[in-house]
């Protein structure tokens, strides 16, 4: 173990979810269209303009505040961050800085382990995003599509303590930011980002030290990857008998290393001062009441309930609140298949969560309803139906959207046993592989099962397994 723990901090940027831009019309995502189609003069910047608050962008923000238990300013005022880069072509950025929308708050954090972090949340603002630069034939070129995104810039306290937690609070932030529909949180399209604040100390001590920002990761392992590198570095640098200088570095992604880009800069370069061209936030009790009015149980909560209530071993309840429409879907089908909960987790665990990554879709777009899950479980019960063939009206349904009662009698797929038909399908599978039949009657019993699987094949999964088994046992003694 080092003698030198991690301190981190971090910075994320969430992309909204809303239709358009913070401040005009123009769409707030266009994520692989030309360079410079989505545009105006207001997110361009042009002289003469006026900003527009878009209402949605302020709703999302403290949709999201609540959930983090941060208080929210009733009165919070936009600034005006000054800076110069090419890809900013006002010259400032509009954002929030002394008075903000949100203050405080924390983020409950479980780990692998089961323990549950709390981590503080210094504040929660909006804010506009800049452009964007490419590097096209050695040269630089400037793409204003993303000029005017709706942003909240979050920044954790300096709570997180080695790069796993780093990466963990990504994970569970992405859960929580698609669970309450506040942003699509995909790293690679830039809906979320992370700037990580690292500094070391001896292990224990209170002292804070100098620390550096990491900027340019655009992915969680990428995060994990790029703390490592700077927790590794700084160490050496003070074993060395050096100094951490506060800098701030650009991960690069391709080489796998840390570059410096540039001293870090102190709030006081940025010469912040109030936006003259916008009016402050007000949050009326009856407008932040509407907007909480219909907030959903949080992953965790609901995590808890469905151990609580269902009585579900936490691994299950993890995977199903991995995704809120999911946990729904678990729900819905458990109330219509009552009695057994633990088998409805584990047909949706297996079938359709593999449907579900196959075809990325979420339980919402499935077109086979959980009252349709309960029915398929219903006719396996009674022996209507085969367990591959319920396993296989999942995907009938993806395509006809019919229910399996409709399906099982409309296509004939009713479970074949105690039959002529059953009979006449083991005496096929034996007869047509005479080599097979031979090797087990010389005592290689473990082909019953071969056999089993040719009378399923044939059958199209609705031979009855079970008495399959014992069919072809008895016919295998006698048949020559």
């Amino acid at each position: 173990m080092s003698d030198y723990e991690a301190v981190i901090g971090l910075e994320t940027h969430i992309q909204l979810r809303t239709a358009s831009k913070i401040f005009c019309r123009c769409r707030a995502d266009s994520w692989g269209e030309p360079p410079n189609t989505n545009i105006c003069p207001i997110c361009c910047g042009l002289p003469g303009v006026l900003p527009a608050l878009n209402r949605a962008a302020v709703e999302k923000a403290v949709r999201l505040a609540a959930a983090l238990q941060a208080q929210i300013s009733e009165l919070s005022y936009f600034a005006r961050k000054n800076y110069f880069y090419p890809d900013l072509p006002k010259g400032y950025q509009i954002s929030q800085y002394d008075e903000p929308l949100a203050r405080g708050g924390q983020f409950e954090l479980p780990m692998p382990d089961q323990v549950v972090r709390h981590i503080s949340i210094q504040k929660l603002h909006l804010e506009e995003d800049a452009g964007k630069t490419r590097m096209v034939g050695g040269r630089r070129w400037i793409d204003m599509n993303r000029c005017g995104v709706p942003l909240v810039e979050m920044v954790t306290g300096p709570d997180l303590r080695s790069a796993d937690e780093a990466a963990q609070y990504l994970i569970r932030l992405r859960q929580l930011l698609r669970w309450l529909d506040i942003s699509e949180a995909n790293m690679e399209r830039a809906h979320l980002r992370c700037d990580a604040n690292v500094s070391i100390r001896p292990r224990g001590s209170p002292a804070l030290n100098p620390k550096t920002e990491i900027k340019n990761v655009n992915s969680i392992e990428a995060v994990r990857t790029a703390i490592e590198a700077e927790f590794a570095r700084q160490i050496r640098e003070v074993e060395s008998g050096a100094s951490v200088k506060a800098w701030t570095l650009e991960w690069d992604e391709e080489a796998g290393v840390l570059r410096k880009m540039r001293e870090k800069e102190s709030e006081g370069d940025y010469r912040y001062f109030r936006e003259p061209d916008l009016l402050p936030i007000r949050l009326e009790a009856g407008w932040t009441d509407e907007i909480l009015a219909h907030s959903p149980e949080l992953p965790l909560a609901r995590r808890g309930r469905l151990v609580e209530q269902y009585h579900l071993p936490v691994y299950d309840a993890e995977i199903l609140t991995e995704e809120r429409s999911l946990s729904e879907y678990f729900e819905a089908a458990a109330r219509a298949y009552p009695g057994d909960p633990k088998r409805v987790s584990n047909w949706i665990m297996n079938e359709v969560l593999r449907i579900l990554r196959d075809r990325g879709l979420t339980a919402a777009e499935l077109k086979f309803p959980p009252r349709h899950l309960a029915e398929t479980l219903q006719l396996i019960d009674q022996g209507t139906i085969t367990l591959a063939t319920g396993k296989s009206l999942l995907e009938r349904s993806l395509e006809s959207g019919r229910a399996p009662r409709e399906m099982v009698e409309a296509e004939g797929l009713a479970q074949i046993r105690g039959s002529q038909e059953l009979r006449t399908l083991c005496l096929q599978a034996i007869r047509t592989n005479p080599d097979q039949a031979q090797q087990y009657r010389a005592g290689k019993t473990a082909l019953l099962q071969w056999f089993v699987g040719q009378v399923m094949r044939a059958s199209r999964g609705k031979a009855n397994p079970q008495e399959t088994a014992a069919l072809l046992q008895d016919l295998l003694g006698t048949e020559r």
